[in-house]
C-alpha cells in the first residue's frame, strides 16, 4: 500500500490571512508541521497541497514537495481528491495545516489502521477532559461500537447522559485518512441532510454507508486559528527549538 501524507495549505483565511506563512520561533507554521509528518515511519511522501506561490516558494525552499491545486474548492476533501490525480497511491492521509504541534505517532496509527480495514476511512478521537469542551459546539464529538467504527458525530454532547453514569466524552480530531477510490466518490455525493444540519462533511460518509474507524490518542490538537495562538503554541513549545 503506498501512503500520500497530504497537508492542505490555503493563504486565504478570514481571521488569519497568510497563516501558513505564520512565524512560530522564527520558523513557518507549513515548515513546523511538514517537519512533524516528515519523521512518519508510514508515510511514502508528504506533499503540501496549495493554491498560492508564496507557499510553494516557501516549501520548496525547506525542501518540501508542493502540488499546486486549484483556488476553487469549497472543502479540504475537494482538494485532496485534486492530489489524487496528481500523487499516485492507495491511502491518502490529510493533515492539517494548522497544527504545528501534530506528532507523527498519530498519522503512523492511522495508516496501521488501514492496513486492518483497507476500505474504510480512517480518523482519531481523544478523550475530553472536562464539561466545558462536551458542551462547547464548536468541538466536535464522536462515539463509537464496540470495533472502534464511528457511529455518529456530533456538535452536541453525545451520548446523552441520562442515567448519570460516569461517561467518557471524545473530541473527533480532523485528521482522516482516505482509500484513493473513497475520496474520489465522495467529493461527487450530494451534501446529505444531517451533514447540512450540523455543518459536519463526515456526515455525509456515514449517511452513505462507509465506514470510519475511529483511532483513540492521547494526542489533543492545538490549533493556530488566530494570531493569538501563535503565542500559545510558542508557549507549548517553550525552549525547544527544533520541535
Amino acid at each position: 500500500m503506498k501512503v500520500i501524507g497530504v497537508i492542505p495549505a490555503r493563504y486565504g483565511s478570514s481571521r488569519f490571512p497568510g497563516k501558513p506563512l505564520a512565524l512560530i520561533h522564527g520558523k513557518p507554521m507549513i515548515q513546523r508541521v511538514y517537519e512533524q509528518v516528515a519523521q512518519s515511519k508510514m508515510l511514502d511522501i508528504v506533499v503540501v497541497a496549495t493554491d498560492h506561490e508564496q507557499i510553494k516558494e516557501t516549501v520548496e525552499g525547506f525542501g518540501g514537495n508542493v502540488v499546486m491545486t486549484s483556488a476553487d474548492h469549497e472543502t479540504g476533501s475537494d482538494r485532496m481528491a485534486e492530489v489524487t490525480r496528481k500523487v499516485d497511491g492507495d491511502f491518502y492521509v490529510n493533515i492539517q495545516g494548522d497544527e504545528p504541534l501534530i506528532r507523527y505517532e498519530l498519522v503512523d496509527s492511522l495508516v496501521e489502521a488501514a492496513k486492518d480495514s483497507p476500505e474504510a476511512v480512517v480518523t482519531a478521537k481523544t478523550a475530553i477532559s472536562n464539561m466545558e469542551d462536551v458542551l462547547d459546539p464548536n468541538i466536535v464529538k464522536v462515539v463509537t461500537d464496540n470495533q472502534g467504527f464511528a457511529r455518529y458525530f456530533s456538535r452536541s454532547p453525545i451520548p446523552y447522559n441520562r442515567a448519570e453514569n460516569k461517561t467518557i466524552y471524545y473530541k473527533h480530531l480532523g485528521i482522516y485518512g482516505y482509500p484513493k477510490a473513497v475520496i474520489n466518490t465522495f467529493v461527487q455525493l450530494p451534501a446529505s441532510h444531517l451533514e447540512e444540519t450540523e455543518v459536519l462533511e463526515q456526515l455525509r460518509l456515514l449517511d452513505n454507508g462507509y465506514a470510519i474507524k475511529v483511532v483513540e490518542t492521547s494526542y489533543n490538537a492545538v490549533g493556530v486559528d488566530t494570531p493569538e495562538d501563535i503565542e500559545k503554541v510558542e508557549k507549548i513549545l517553550g525552549g525547544i527549538q527544533h520541535v
